[in-house]
């Protein structure tokens, strides 16, 4: 068994990870940014080292440096978590150079799964059912024309070293391929460095089906049965559940048979998840394969016993799986959600910003994965994810009452989070039918109608302050809250108070009023797709920005014409700060 292993990741993933290491005796080495100096990570870790400046290509991404740190730190071996390098087959192979363990699959099978056109090939070759589609890149727009008319539209156009969402598109009709395939070629090259692209038969309401699976170095794999993840936006993950509401007994037989032989056909090592789609009429397709830990194995996790992230500890360390297929049983329903800091009313605009008050839930059945407390700063620099809580009952109807508790439990100030989102959907009709609630997810009025009310400023110039306070009106308890200009007399209306920690400030974080389009978010411009001087309609597309790993499209929200436009590609923009200036409409 291994005495120090570094963890070549951040956040709530890293926590994890240096839990797991400590329950087996391991000593932890934590490696962080300068961004990262005061996260929950470093504090927790037996060892800490600094990486470098903030941006991830010059500190989490820069190989060369961790490498000198598993030097310096007397690491043998290295879990990656997920994200950053866990699916980079070149810094597996480094590792092997150097004599260190990678807590991962072999080299050769990230290379085989991380080609998506490669993995399609391996899976038809091994048997396994694909989504119909090219298992060869696609070079140009014409080439996928001709293609597409085979398949018969939709067509989903994908990047072949794209995941997490990135390097995804769809066209609908034959007079948006060129567009999709630009936009997956363009986030294939910037992402991944690899603008190849191939085609798929765009199934339009599919369950997201996913099978974890576990592979020893001693000829053993088996599967832990299916998450069913198909709650997404932008084809990024939100909510998460296992047992799959729609898979019964047989059909998980069936699945995890496919994510067996998937496995085997790369001879792969360690923890690892078999992506599928499920369509109404009970076809199961591959999709890809995550050659690595998913955000979402906790569900796994809560409903078999298992602890995965010890079982990859122990399988890099040359250890036999201590179970077999037979000895897996499956009890109850487990539910994530992901905490991310996001204003689901903006259409999900990422909301970095400090954490100022940090309460987890708790209770039966209540499990948190989190990577902050109060006064962590969520930067714009990584993803934006806050926490993940998972919650576990007897089924899937106690399990969702039990995420209701534990979500109205969760006490976050300071940003902006996902938790009104959640508490939306779980107490929707959609979600208790088992629906992929994209209807919902897609619709921009009823996501708007999740925001948080604003008052009225009654005074341009003045300040709008919200105070909190708990009254007893005849013996009964009520919390109240007074809106008024700072300073105010208003504060003395309510005697016996204690102003909360809450503001609100006047302002507009978005572009619906007057003529100056603003910054919902914090981050970089990506893309400027007006001139100053032209003619826009309301809804036209002005600027894509980029922000915690994601491009956000900004759109005009007047018609008319741009009068003004200060920012070009490459600017950094706060919240609130102007985009473009359009007149007329």
């Amino acid at each position: 068994m291994f005495t120090r292993v570094l963890v070549a990741n951040r956040g709530e993933i890293a926590v994890r990870v240096i839990r797991a290491l400590d329950e087996l005796g391991i000593e932890s080495v934590a490696v962080y940014s300068e961004a990262d100096r005061e996260a929950q990570h470093v504090k927790r870790a037996t060892h800490a080292y600094l990486l470098g400046p903030g941006p991830a290509a010059e500190s989490y991404l820069n190989v060369d440096k961790l490498l000198e740190v598993i030097e310096e730190s007397g690491a043998e071996a290295v879990h990656p978590g997920y994200g950053f390098l866990a699916e980079n087959a070149a810094f597996a192979r480094r590792l092997e150079e150097a004599g260190v363990t990678f807590i991962g699959p072999p080299a050769s099978a990230i290379d085989a799964m991380g080609s998506k056109t490669k993995a399609r090939e391996l899976m038809q070759d091994a048997g396994v059912p694909i989504v119909p589609g090219t298992t060869d890149p696609v070079e140009t727009v014409e080439d996928a024309a001709k293609i597409a008319e085979e398949i018969g539209y939709p067509i989903a156009v994908k990047a072949a070293g794209g995941g997490g969402g990135k390097g995804f598109r769809v066209a609908l009709e034959a007079d948006k391929l060129k567009d999709a395939f630009e936009g997956a070629a363009r986030e294939g090259e910037k992402f991944f460095s690899d603008a190849t692209v191939y085609l798929e038969r765009y199934l339009p309401d599919p369950r997201h089906v996913e099978v974890q699976v576990l592979a020893d170095g001693h000829g053993t794999v088996v599967h832990l049965g299916e998450r069913d993840c198909s709650i997404q936006r932008r084809h990024q993950k939100l909510i998460e559940e296992s047992p799959a509401p729609l898979v019964d007994a047989d059909l998980r037989e069936r699945i995890g048979k496919i994510a067996v032989d998937a496995a085997r056909a790369v001879d792969y090592r360690g923890a690892g998840t078999i992506e599928g789609l499920l369509s109404d009429d009970g076809e199961y397709f591959f999709l890809e394969m995550n050659t690595r830990v998913q955000v979402e194995h906790c569900v796994t996790e809560a409903v078999t016993g298992v602890d995965i992230v010890r079982e990859q500890i122990m399988i890099a360390a040359g250890e036999p799986i201590s179970f077999g297929q037979d000895d897996i049983r499956w009890h109850g329903h487990a539910i994530e959600c992901r905490i991310n800091a996001e204003d689901a009313a903006k259409n999900f605009a990422p909301a970095p910003g400090t954490v100022t008050h940090y309460r987890e839930p708790s209770g039966p059945g209540v499990r948190v994965d989190s990577g902050v407390l109060a006064g962590s700063e969520i930067t714009p620099l990584y993803d934006p994810m806050v926490a993940k809580l998972i919650v576990w009952d007897a089924d899937r109807e106690k399990a969702t009452r039990r995420m209701a508790r534990a979500l109205k439990e969760f006490e976050i100030e300071g940003v902006r989070t996902l938790i009104p989102f959640h508490k939306a959907i779980m107490a929707s009709e959609q979600w208790a039918k088992g629906e992929t609630c994209r209807d919902l997810i897609e619709d921009k009025e009823w996501l708007k109608s999740l925001a948080v009310p604003k008052p009225e400023p009654t005074d341009e110039e003045a300040e709008i302050v919200a105070r909190e306070y708990v009254v007893e009106v005849s013996g009964k308890r009520f919390a109240v809250v007074v809106h008024g200009e700072a300073g105010s007399s208003n504060q003395a209306a309510v005697p016996k108070a204690a102003p909360s920690k809450k503001r609100e400030r006047k302002g507009s974080s978005g572009g619906g009023g007057g003529d100056a389009l603003t910054s919902p978010l914090q981050g970089n411009v990506f893309k400027v797709l007006v001139e100053q001087g032209a003619e826009v309609q309301e809804g036209a597309l002005v600027c894509i920005i980029e922000a915690m790993k994601m491009e956000n499209e900004i759109t005009a929200h007047k018609a008319g014409t741009i009068a003004e436009l200060p920012i070009t590609e490459g600017d950094a923009v706060k919240s609130g700060d102007t985009l473009a200036v359009i007149k007329g409409g």
